[in-house]
């Protein structure tokens, strides 16, 4: 019969793995409760987007009309296809100036957000380990349970979306104006043609607008969340396999060399990932903002 003093390695190595630095200290909050603060996630966030706005930055400061450098060339390239793809969905060129950077640095952002879970799944432990900041299960360090990718925690990914939702309601308001927006809400995308009709589809229609509002929210946020966390878990049951080293055997040896090619094989295909989601989301972005532009 199982007791609690007979826990799984590979169970408790996942868990551990899976905890936030957060003020609930040692405690696993739950992936739904947000009463709490992940001061890692919060951290590596503002940190790798502070890069963004400085490689963004040093890019703009040194280009030149002449022959660029390779630099150069590739915020360029990454500038044009932001643009190109913000005119085929936002008509509106003053609000273009705008959402272009914007979904710029947040195609950046989600990228180098993204590319913290091609890091050794142990590397971050053991560099707080050398510095003294980590310590052991038996006298833990401030920094025992930390998580560098951001956007595997849904704090990240859901306040990212609910800026986009902000964005929404504001480009909403400033084209089809206060009295515009709150008349649609309440009359379409169900409309009327008698003035009972729209006093009697109003409640429908309100609530339509809420959920729709919601989903878009809910769905932007999960979409990033889920393949970034599935991602994660992925290359922890690969770490798994170096942890079962027991010597110079045949065992250990092939789990060894069955780690080395599965997770090459897994970051090699997850660099798509990466670059996918971060365009994703960046075209939902832009797809949301040009739809508070047109009408139901």
């Amino acid at each position: 019969m199982a007791t609690e003093a007979s826990v799984n390695p590979a169970s408790e190595y996942i868990t551990h793995h899976l905890v936030h630095f957060n003020n609930f200290g040692e405690k696993q909050a739950n992936i739904a409760d947000f009463s709490y603060i992940n001061y890692d996630s919060i951290f590596w966030s503002l940190f790798l987007g502070l890069i963004v706005v400085f490689l963004l930055w040093l890019a703009a400061r040194k280009a030149t009309a002449g022959k660029p450098g390779r630099f150069q060339a590739a915020v360029e390239m990454v500038v044009d296809m932001v643009s190109e793809q913000a005119k085929g969905i936002i008509h509106n060129e003053q609000s273009r100036k705008f959402m272009v950077p914007l979904a710029l640095t947040v195609f950046l952002w989600v990228i180098f957000m993204n590319t913290m879970d091609l890091l050794p799944v142990d590397l971050p432990g053991q560099v707080f380990s050398w510095v003294g900041l980590a310590g052991d299960h038996h006298h833990r360090g401030p920094l025992y349970y930390h998580r560098i990718l951001p956007t595997a925690d849904l704090n990240i990914p859901l306040g990212m979306s609910l800026g986009v939702l902000l964005i929404s309601i504001y480009y909403g308001i400033k084209i089809k104006h206060p009295g515009g927006f709150v008349k649609e809400l309440f009359t379409a995308p169900f409309h009327a043609h008698s003035a009972v009709g729209v006093i009697l589809l109003a409640p429908a229609n309100f609530l339509m607008n809420l959920v729709e509002y919601f989903a878009k929210t809910v769905s932007l946020a999960m979409r990033l969340f889920g393949n970034m966390f599935a991602g994660e878990l992925v290359f922890m049951l690969i770490a798994l396999m170096g942890g079962a080293w027991s010597g110079l055997n045949a065992l250990s040896l092939s789990l060894g060399i069955g780690q080395v090619i599965a997770g090459s094989v897994w970051a090699i295909f997850h660099i798509m990932i990466i670059v996918l989601q971060a365009f994703i989301f960046m075209m939902l972005t832009l797809v949301y903002v040009g739809q508070a532009h047109e009408g139901h």
